[in-house]
């Protein structure tokens, strides 16, 4: 029997109860759903429902956005920029681990703030990294900044990836990381973690559609080498290069881990790859859901699955497969 196990990436925080246990909209906890009798889908240390009567039963003080100043802006290509500001020390804390990210403001409007996720955070300097593609109207923005100007951030938000828990249950084993475009830069804090927890690393990096794999600083910190591979053919499907690797490793030894940080593309077509070899073989990928409030609340990041479910992706933390299987693409 396959039983979806799903969790809310803010549950156990300092930012829970958030707005949807205020609403009867809890993601967790059947008594912040209206209903009459406890039955938490996961239980995360602390009770939802006593957190919220504790605090006056209404939820708990929201992320703050911080004035940063900015410690340098390079333009590495026509569509693609650096930027490295400081952050508070809790901050930076707060931002290491993998899926990671923040709103950058634009604009005095709050709802042209921009989802970005990090590809590197110094705790010891206090400052964060991030890549950003430039893509629209709020990308554009960024292009404006310069060294010196103030830049307006919100956080910390998680959910930047699916899969978190077969990151962290990965140890001592062997792991393959897919990383294709602006993928590179949120792959980081993900490296940074599978090594940490003692794995070996096969790194494939598709650098397409940039000139330069823009990371080599960061994965050279980490003393990893690379392998340059097409991942997706020109109708986006796996490549055969991909293909191989995969089966290279499955056959040679246990898969621990494949993480595919890219378009959503390239995840479905993994997903449907691996099940052909193996159902079991554990996947992380990275979110690209649409966000807007980072809280659930505005529905940019909910999708729509068999049965009539809704999940809102900014909050729900669970395994990819779960996200690209039975959903209704409408």
């Amino acid at each position: 029997m396959n039983y979806e196990i799903i969790d809310c990436i803010d549950s156990g925080t300092e930012f829970c109860p958030c707005k949807l246990a205020e609403a009867n909209e809890c993601i967790l906890c059947s008594q912040m759903c209206g209903k009459k009798f406890c039955d938490c889908m996961n239980w995360k240390g602390t009770c939802i429902y006593q957190e919220f009567y504790n605090n006056g039963n209404k939820a708990k003080e929201g992320r703050k956005a911080f004035d940063c100043s900015i410690k340098e802006v390079t333009k590495l290509q026509e569509d693609l920029i650096k930027i490295r500001f400081s952050v508070p020390h809790k901050l930076a804390l707060d931002l290491t681990p993998p899926g990671s990210y923040v709103f950058l403001r634009t604009d005095d409007n709050v709802y042209f703030d921009v989802p970005i996720s990090i590809a590197y955070s110094d705790t010891d300097a206090d400052e964060i990294t991030v890549l950003i593609e430039i893509r629209g109207i709020k990308t554009k923005k960024l292009t404006e900044l310069k060294e010196g100007d103030i830049l307006g951030v919100r956080g910390p938000y998680w959910n930047g990836v699916f899969g978190l828990k077969n990151i962290q249950n990965a140890k001592n084993g062997n792991c393959v990381v897919i990383a294709r475009g602006i993928g590179m830069a949120p792959m980081l804090p993900v490296i940074k973690r599978l090594i940490n927890n003692g794995n070996s690393l096969r790194l494939i990096i598709d650098k397409s559609p940039y000139e330069e794999i823009y990371v080599k600083e960061y994965l050279d910190e980490y003393n990893l080498t690379y392998e340059e591979i097409p991942v997706l053919n020109n109708k986006g499907e796996l490549s055969e290069e991909i293909k191989a690797v995969i089966k290279e490793e499955y056959d040679g030894k246990e898969i621990s881990l494949i993480h595919c940080a890219g378009a959503d593309i390239l995840t479905y077509r993994m997903i449907e790859f691996t099940n052909s070899l193996d159902t079991n073989l554990k996947i992380s990928c990275c979110n690209n859901a649409k966000m807007c409030c980072g809280e659930g609340i505005c529905g940019s990041c909910t999708a729509r699955f068999k049965g009539r479910k809704v999940k809102r992706l900014c909050k729900v933390q669970t395994d990819p497969r779960n996200i690209f299987e039975g959903r209704r693409f409408i």
